[in-house]
């Protein structure tokens, strides 16, 4: 009996042994290389669609839930402050164009009457050189004795008259230059107001585009707070697009998690609403701090007393293929199950000099 006893604990032992033995292998060779969390969701770069424009709400093209596609229409508010706004900025716009056109006449007839003002100079030129002539004339022969002095007297009159004369053409180019340079400068003035009217026609023209929001991206309406009739703002959040497509997962792990994992390892994930589903993805990055970094508050522990606290670090994982047959089942907010292989590349730390 003693014998059997002793055997028998022989045989548990060595089963224990056994177990054990095969326990350590299996986590030695295989186990040890697995990280895996459930603090891990499904999630998607969620688009938040908000107005440029304020106005009432005149029709609502997508109800809760629908699938749209990259251009359709949502919504549009009314746009008829804005068409208002585009035909005043156009007839500002014509009118610059007008003003530009009247300066450019005006320009061309200025010219003519530059030309007027220095044939004018020149025919004032030649008469004062005749009547220098006649003056000089008439000095020599009164020195001569053959001439009178009144001769003398009429041909200096003569010649003061001609000098007034030029002066006075002078003069009268000079202003006409002038005014032309004054056409150039308003000519300056006026386009850089057609350019201000073009822009404010853009601006109106571009308030008048954005009565009518489109979808930015494929996704599924959701968060719809759009109602027919209401009065919005600008910025007010509306709705969301969420791109069911394009989803992936957001793993937060221990930082104690993180030792061997680098970009590209495979991930298998486990869906609590699905759990007979196998998806497979793959690492797509690391978050360059942990969460507690980006929180509103975040910790400060260099005052107060100290609590070590094991920090969690988000992993974006991408998922592969057609998501395990769940293509657009899969919705942000799901809770999954993450087990990241380490047995891939492994990161190599780069060592400080």
């Amino acid at each position: 009996m003693a014998a059997q006893i002793h055997r028998f604990r022989f045989f548990i032992i060595a089963a224990v042994v056994l177990v054990l033995a095969a326990g350590s292998y299996r986590w030695w060779t295989y186990s040890r290389f697995f990280e895996s969390t459930d603090n891990a969701y499904v999630r998607a770069d969620i688009t938040v669609i908000t107005p440029r424009v304020g106005g009432e709400i005149v029709e609502l093209a997508v109800h809760d839930n629908q699938e749209v596609k990259k251009g359709d229409l949502l919504l549009k508010i009314d746009p008829r402050d804005y068409q208002a706004r585009v035909a005043d900025a156009q007839a500002m716009v014509a009118a610059g164009i007008a003003a530009v056109a009247a300066n450019v006449e005006q320009k061309s007839a200025q010219a003519a009457q530059i030309e007027e003002a220095r044939a004018t100079l020149a025919s004032a030129q030649a008469d004062a050189a005749r009547a220098q002539k006649d003056w000089q004339r008439a000095r020599t022969l009164v020195d001569q004795g053959v001439a009178t002095h009144q001769r003398l007297d009429n041909a200096t009159a003569v010649r003061r008259s001609a000098q007034a004369n030029v002066a006075r053409a002078d003069a009268g180019v000079k202003v006409a230059e002038q005014q032309s340079a004054t056409l150039d400068a308003d000519r300056k003035r006026l386009q850089a107001q057609l350019e201000a009217a073009r822009a404010q026609q853009q601006l109106a023209e571009l308030d008048l585009s954005s009565t009518e929001l489109r979808a930015p991206i494929d996704g599924n309406v959701g968060d719809l707070g759009a109602r027919l009739g209401a009065r919005v703002a600008p910025g007010q959040r509306l709705l969301s697009l969420v791109p069911l497509a394009e989803v992936y997962v957001e793993a937060n792990f221990k930082e104690t998690q993180l030792t061997h994992m680098a970009l590209g390892q495979p991930v298998s994930i486990e869906v609590d609403a699905f759990p007979a589903h196998d998806i497979r993805g793959h690492i797509d990055s690391l978050s360059p701090a942990s969460g507690a970094e980006f929180s509103l508050l975040p910790p400060q522990n260099a005052t107060g007393n100290f609590t070590k606290i094991v920090q969690r670090v988000p992993v974006k994982i991408r998922l592969d293929g057609d998501e395990g047959g769940l293509s657009g089942r899969l919705l942000p907010g799901m809770s999954v199950v993450a087990t990241v292989d380490t047995r891939g590349q492994v990161p190599t730390v780069a060592r400080l000099p």
